[in-house]
């Protein structure tokens, strides 16, 4: 140990830890700011003020993606929706099943609360399906299929499209529904709609909306999901963002195919496209996988800068936040619009065209030259 009593080292010239003592006033805003300050609370703490400072600016356009069983829980209604209505996301990459489930609650059907110690052959027996500790009727998947199959014929579906369009279109019958029964605002879909926020599946096979879409194609349905319009689109959203002045942020709940699909639209930019960028310049992850076991979609925000995903020069700006999503979620929702005024829609739904006009004319000039 060193025996001079000059300057202390720059590592110890952080804030002290000495917060106030709860006491049961604070709102969580409060109390993240106050007494989440180490360990992965002080991570939460970074997500939060990351999220609600630089990610918030007016210039930055916000992808969000989601995995995992999150709106079954009720996090579409009570996080998601306020987000999206506060201006705060202005696109989104979520797997079938979340907007499945979502789907329940916008077309009046039930979810409870239950247990997760319970027999499964007991509830088999009795008709009643379980995600952990959430019980629903094996009719509400019944009666979700019917929805989407009768709306699957109509003429407006009957073309090729992308993810974000199927969505959007889906999105309008679901509020009209939510309007028939008067049930307020229960369906991502439905606000997405609204907002004209484009919702994208990377995986649009995967989830009982992609098995009903492959059930009315048996039976002539013309419909058909091209995941190549959902690439281009989403590196298009990218493209504009920066080339517009602004910057790109990702905040990502959870992993998997959603969280690539969200950070590929770098390399799809820079690798295959053949066009001059540099990374996302914000990224946010609340997870609880690890890397050392291939669980974080090879994607740490370190590592990400390897494939082109993240600017290099912006990993000051990037936090992983190792915690159960359900948890982290709606602290970070609470969080952000106790701390930030909601944000004018940016609408880019009805900006797809125009966004990729102008990713194509620059991807043709690369190529000319």
């Amino acid at each position: 140990m060193s025996e001079s009593k000059g300057e202390p080292s720059a590592y110890l010239r952080g804030p002290l830890i000495n917060p106030d003592p709860i006491t049961g006033e604070e709102s969580v805003a409060d109390l993240i700011d106050g007494a989440f300050l180490s360990y992965n609370a002080g991570r939460m703490r970074e997500a939060c003020q990351l999220f609600a400072g630089k990610i918030l600016d007016p210039k930055v356009t916000v992808g969000l993606s989601l995995s995992g069983a999150l709106t079954p829980a009720g996090l579409g209604m009570s996080a998601l929706i306020p987000l999206v209505g506060a201006g705060f996301v202005d696109w989104i990459v979520s797997t079938g099943a979340n907007l499945y489930h979502d789907a329940h609650f916008g077309i009046g059907l039930e979810m409870r609360r239950g247990r997760h110690d319970i027999s499964d052959i007991t509830l088999r027996e009795e008709g009643v399906v379980r995600i952990y500790d959430i019980f629903f009727d094996y009719d509400v998947l019944l009666s979700t299929d019917a929805f989407f199959r009768k709306i699957i014929c109509e003429d407006e579906f009957q073309r090729t499209m992308g993810t974000a369009e199927f969505h959007h279109l889906c999105g309008r019958y679901v509020r009209e529904r939510e309007q028939a029964l008067n049930l307020g605002r229960k369906s991502l879909l439905a606000k997405c709609f609204e907002e004209r926020v484009p919702i994208y599946t990377s995986s649009p096979g995967d989830s009982s909306i992609g098995m009903t879409i492959a059930e009315r194609a048996l039976a002539g349905s013309e419909l058909r999901i091209d995941p190549s319009i959902d690439v281009n689109e989403t590196a298009a959203i990218v493209l504009g963002a920066k080339r517009s002045g602004g910057k790109s942020a990702v905040v990502i709940i959870g992993g998997g195919s959603s969280k690539n699909f969200l950070l590929q639209t770098e390399p799809q930019i820079q690798e295959v496209l053949g066009i001059d960028e540099s990374g996302h310049d914000y990224f946010l992850q609340i997870t609880d996988a690890r890397p050392d076991t291939g669980g974080l979609s090879g994607a740490t925000p370190s590592e990400a800068v390897s494939w082109g995903k993240v600017d290099p020069e912006a990993l000051p700006d990037t936090v992983v936040c190792y915690v159960d999503a359900s948890i982290g979620l709606p602290i970070l929702a609470s969080y952000v619009l106790a701390r930030r005024e909601p944000r004018p829609p940016r609408r880019l739904y009805d900006r797809r065209s125009e966004l990729l006009g102008e990713l194509e004319r620059e991807y043709r000039r690369g190529r000319s030259q």
